[in-house]
């Protein structure tokens, strides 16, 4: 059964507004992107999408395909970020099969809490090769059909668009945060990687811009960092909206860069986080009794939090 638009976009969007237009996602099975992903298939854009296992990704493409009459979504499992050769195969499958690539997110990411008197080069590795370098190899393979893009639509009078690319980033390296010294390092070299892009591509019509998303409410993020014996009243007290944010949150942030109204918006973070980072941020991997700096003396850390391994893809 199709999920009711209200649980991931606003109502304020004209319907049709990315008809005929084609979005590339990586990590699109996640809880983020594929809601990023069901909003603008139900207004009107066809949809790859790009994950590790195989079945959950497939899966993902036949659920969003539901937010449309008609939409066509493909999903391609067993691709991983960190090899440029499997990014180029899925963008040229693509292409072929949906007749282009308008838009971008690039939103395949992987976080865990760990000090880093515990946190192994290994680990420290892994999440800048999916974040960093998947992020980069992205770019690389989707970048010759934005650029095709933003010239088909460069003088276009009806308010469609293309040519755009987001990334999915976080808040943590603005400020720092203890336990999430890869996952900084990682959102800060995105940040920047989207700032090259905005530069170096601008003058083909490309536009390149980050999300930042601070906590969302029932997310897999969500969990890898906070504990699930936290109250989420008691967690999202600091927060100075008083609330975690949603997938429809991101999903209309991700509505207004790639719409009209977004067109001279580029080499722009928009942080989407009911200004939490301002005010330094929830705490990750903290039960209610932990306080600063007394469990890093103490090394510890929740136990409740859900663990960063993953499942072997099912290829």
């Amino acid at each position: 059964m199709p999920i009711p638009p209200s649980k991931y976009v606003s109502n304020v969007w004209k319907q049709g507004i990315f008809d005929g237009r084609v979005v590339f996602v990586t990590g699109g099975a996640g809880t983020i992107c594929s809601a990023q992903t069901r909003a603008l298939v139900h207004l009107g854009a066809d949809a790859c999408i790009i994950g590790r296992n195989q079945q959950k990704t497939e899966d993902a493409a036949k659920d969003i395909a539901t937010a449309r009459k008609g939409a066509k979504v493909i999903g391609i499992g067993g691709c991983d970020v960190r090899n440029p050769e499997s990014l180029v195969k899925a963008a040229e499958r693509c292409v072929k099969e949906l007749g282009a690539i308008d838009f971008v997110i690039a939103g395949a990411a992987g976080n865990f809490v760990a000090p880093i008197s515990s946190l192994t080069s290994n680990g420290f590795k892994t999440v800048m090769e999916i974040d960093v370098l998947g992020t980069y190899n992205t770019v690389k393979a989707t970048i010759p059909y934005l650029i095709e893009s933003a010239a088909r639509n460069k003088t276009n009078q009806n308010g469609l668009t293309g040519g755009r690319i987001i990334y999915v980033s976080a808040t943590f390296h603005y400020t720092g945060m203890p336990m999430q010294a890869h996952v900084m390092a990682a959102k800060a070299s995105i940040d920047s990687i989207m700032a090259s892009v905005a530069l170096e591509y601008g003058p083909y019509g490309v536009t390149s811009n980050v999300i930042a998303p601070g906590g969302i409410e029932g997310t897999e993020g969500l969990e890898r960092l906070s504990s699930s014996q936290m109250d989420i009243k008691t967690a999202s007290a600091g927060i100075p909206l008083g609330r975690f944010g949603t997938i429809r949150d991101i999903a209309d942030a991700s509505v207004y860069l790639f719409s009209d109204a977004g067109n001279y918006v580029t080499g722009e973070v928009l942080v989407v986080d009911g200004a939490d980072w301002r005010n330094k941020g929830v705490g990750v991997g903290l039960d209610i009794d932990m306080k600063y700096p007394d469990y890093l003396f103490k090394g510890e850390f929740s136990k409740h939090v859900k663990t960063g391994r993953k499942e072997k893809p099912k290829l």
